[in-house]
């Protein structure tokens, strides 16, 4: 019997595969119970670590995965799936999210669980602005006034401002994080990215 070695949040990564080109399509994370609906279903589901929560790939954005195979790496701590795509498998709208050459590569940046966060988030926010949900406050923020979002961001500050002048480091780490959400969601309805305003620290920090 082979055994599947799963993290201690129960998580295993899995390498998405094109079933017929052999192209390696994605990196995703997947539970028993998205292994499970994986198998009964046809379709290729992962647990979201950002969201918390199972992702039928391709149930807002259209771009399936068809399950073919799966298979169990010699440690057992990694699996590969074989599958056959609907559309690009990338969020980015390409086929794969392999995309940069390893020997162009200049910068090392360590992303610790505390950081790597912030670009989860991100990517969550991006998502439901290309693929609404109803029922989500994100999209609720995104689909209205830009004056809305900017009156929140205002709104947060202030908060942040007002608990870190008094001394209460657990209330403004709690409203920072408030602050950031929604500063994400006025970057996101402005077309910013992430590494726009990267782009910009950077150039500070070696002026």
């Amino acid at each position: 019997m082979d055994i599947l070695k799963l993290d201690d949040r129960g998580l295993i990564p899995a390498v998405v595969q094109h079933v017929e080109t052999k192209d390696v399509l994605m990196l995703a994370y997947m539970n028993r119970d998205s292994i499970h609906k994986t198998l009964e279903t046809g379709d290729v589901w992962f647990f979201s670590r950002s969201r918390n929560e199972l992702w039928h790939k391709g149930e807002t954005s259209g771009n399936y995965l068809r399950y073919r195979s799966g298979i169990i790496d010699c440690d057992g701590d990694t699996i590969l799936i074989q599958a056959l795509p609907e559309g690009p498998a990338c969020h980015t709208g390409s086929n794969s999210c392999f995309q940069s050459d390893l020997s162009n590569s200049t910068e090392y940046v360590s992303q610790k669980s505390g950081t790597k966060i912030f670009k989860d988030l991100f990517d969550v926010i991006q998502e439901r602005k290309e693929n609404p949900i109803t029922s989500s406050y994100t999209t609720s923020l995104l689909g209205g006034d830009l004056n809305r979002i900017a009156q929140k961001v205002v709104e947060e500050a202030g908060e942040v401002a007002l608990a870190g002048a008094t001394g209460r480091p657990k209330e403004f780490t709690e409203e920072m994080g408030d602050l950031v959400y929604h500063a994400f969601v006025l970057m996101v309805a402005n077309g910013v990215t992430l590494e726009d305003v990267g782009t910009i620290l950077k150039g500070r920090r070696s002026g």
